[in-house]
């Protein structure tokens, strides 16, 4: 139980590096400056370009699969330390107490950990959030039509059998709804950013 705990501890210290205000500093931006203020993938887009954007989901994806496949490690045969270590990653990325507690959004953190623990569900959540971000050109539309879709995937494949995975899926769905609940203000009154370069509908019509 002791090495659970441990396991689970550094999954949040692990989820508490911060790609983007790390990757910032390399190349002198501080991304809690710029734009929406976040430090997750989409600000980091809007204040250094794609590649910058790239590198920084890339690595708050990595640290999230890190943690789902190696800290489990410490304590073999739990079968609720994967799916925590995961959560735990996640909920470093949002509040890390390396950065004062002001991190992103989770879902770059939140994809690299179903890689590793949900497999199958990797292509319909990145197919959702692909296809809605192509057809209304807002990512945080596009990342809670793939939170939704993760939960959902899950039962289908019959999650009554996997109950903690089940479990983990519902409340990943929450908590991104949680932290996007301004996007979602936003989106209600049209007030929310939209990528014009990645919009089909808008590219067609000019």
């Amino acid at each position: 139980m002791i090495w659970s705990g441990v396991a689970v501890a550094l999954g949040y210290l692990l989820g508490s590096v911060s790609a983007g205000l790390l990757l910032g500093r390399l190349v002198g931006v501080d991304l809690r400056s710029q734009g929406s203020g976040n430090v997750g993938a989409t600000n980091a887009v809007r204040a250094r370009g794609a590649g910058f954007g790239v590198a920084v989901f890339a690595v708050d994806a990595a640290k999230g699969a890190l943690a789902v496949a190696v800290l489990p490690l410490l304590a073999p045969g739990t079968v609720w330390v994967p799916a925590a270590c995961g959560a735990a990653a996640i909920l470093g990325h949002v509040f890390p107490v390396w950065f004062r507690f002001r991190g992103g959004k989770g879902f770059a953190t939140a994809l690299g950990v179903i890689a590793v623990l949900a497999p199958l569900a990797l292509a319909p959540v990145a197919g959702v959030w692909v296809l809605v971000l192509v057809l209304t050109g807002y990512v945080s539309a596009a990342t809670l039509c793939a939170a939704l879709t993760f939960p959902l995937f899950v039962a289908g494949l019959d999650g009554v059998s996997r109950p903690v995975l089940l479990g983990f899926s519902a409340g990943l769905a929450l908590f991104l709804f949680f932290t996007h609940r301004g996007n979602l203000v936003r989106l209600a009154r049209r007030e929310e950013h939209r990528f014009r370069r990645v919009w089909l509908p808008g590219r067609l019509r000019g």
